[in-house]
């Protein structure tokens, strides 16, 4: 799923979350962190590759866009590897649970704000198809994908997606209001 997608969604689902915790006097949950959280796992996978690339090209003394892609005509492992590598770990429920037990643990709390991530992967895993960076979320005790998911780019998908998206912002905001 695109990223401003998977933005939406998180700060939609976040929104029944912290009525909720209010209802039990209990504090919200930070929109802006969960929807942070929610892009993490493609700005690790796609970020990171892409920043020591620029980095490396510009260092390099001939920097252009086309070296960003190729070293010496061959293709660049930072653009065209480590992406793949990175994002095995990035959209893992495992290695998300992981991190979340061990932030637990320093923090002495649940983080519920890393539930952004989770959703991402779970979004993930049914948007995308086995052609296009299948989701390995068993990483890395197994590499079983669901092969059968939709292409988030795909045209049906999208519409269907930014309409539910709409639906959720139009309720949200008439159920705001309805209260003001």
């Amino acid at each position: 799923m695109d990223i401003l997608a998977h933005m939406l969604w998180a700060n939609y689902g976040s929104r029944p979350i912290n009525k909720k915790r209010v209802k039990k006097s209990l504090s919200k949950i930070n929109v802006a962190w969960i929807m942070f959280w929610s892009v993490f796992p493609d700005l690790f996978a796609f970020g990171i590759p892409t920043v020591l690339a620029v980095i490396v090209s510009i260092t390099s003394n001939n920097f252009s866009f086309k070296s960003l892609l190729s070293h010496h005509g061959t293709p660049n492992p930072l653009i065209m590897d480590l992406p793949a590598y990175l994002y095995q770990f990035s959209h893992s429920f495992i290695i998300w649970i992981l991190i979340f037990i061990l932030v637990w643990v320093i923090s002495k709390k649940p983080q519920f704000v890393l539930f952004g991530w989770a959703l991402h992967i779970f979004l993930d895993i049914f948007s995308h198809s086995i052609q296009f960076y299948p989701t390995p979320f068993l990483f890395p005790i197994s590499n079983y994908h669901f092969i059968y998911g939709i292409r988030w780019s795909d045209p049906y998908f999208v519409t269907v997606n930014y309409t539910l998206i709409a639906i959720f912002a139009i309720y949200f905001y008439l159920t705001r209001n309805k209260k003001n």
